[in-house]
């Protein structure tokens, strides 16, 4: 069983999609929900399934980020998902989870995406750029904001939207598919390199 850390900023909708779908139930096990928030709607969801939370930051009760992989490594996770997580993953994290961490973007990379690129900003940059297409990318996550291998993508159609929140309503609805199928491929050993390329094996 694939052990799973998920990191989240938000509500945590990415997060209640792995943990409704079916197909993962007996796949997965999500062993802790990491926030850079005190307080998120990604929590709530956690607590109700028994799921350990960790605050990322300085203070007391919170993982300072120098601890992190300490406290990861104690965790002997197969995968590490950020679903809607805004911060930098720190370098030492990264290097020791070489190809274990992804994340999911929402926009077709390599467009927009980058530094300051997340939620809304993205969907209005999709929107004032007149795009007729965008989407949903899971990559792997190395140093660079947005920049590792991409893993999967999916189009959605936005040539008759009205606003950015258009866009947004339907990219998020191929988000909660697309994140749950490239983690059962993980679970199922599927995901592989080849040719400097990244296949997800039928």
């Amino acid at each position: 069983m694939l052990r799973i850390a998920v990191f989240v900023s938000g509500r945590g909708s990415n997060l209640k999609a792995i943990l409704n779908h079916p197909e993962l139930s007996n796949l997965i096990k999500i062993v802790a929900v990491f926030s850079d928030k005190t307080e998120c709607g990604a929590f709530d969801i956690a607590r109700s399934y028994s799921i350990e939370t960790h605050v990322i930051g300085k203070g007391e009760n919170k993982i300072d980020q120098s601890d992190l992989l300490k406290v990861l490594k104690n965790y002997n996770l197969n995968l590490i998902v950020l679903a809607g997580y805004l911060k930098l993953i720190p370098i030492d994290v990264v290097k020791y989870f070489e190809n274990r961490i992804i994340n999911i973007h929402p926009a077709l990379l390599p467009s927009f995406g980058g530094k300051g690129m997340y939620g809304m900003k993205v969907h209005d940059a999709v929107f004032n750029s007149s795009a007729k297409v965008s989407g949903a990318t899971v990559h792997f996550v190395d140093a660079e904001y947005d920049k590792g291998k991409i893993i999967a993508q999916r189009c959605v159609d936005i040539s008759d939207v009205s606003s950015p929140e258009d866009i947004a309503e339907r990219v998020l609805k191929i988000e909660h598919q697309l994140l749950p199928e490239v983690i059962k491929a993980f679970a199922e050993n599927r995901v592989k390199i080849v040719d400097n390329r990244v296949v997800i094996k039928t």
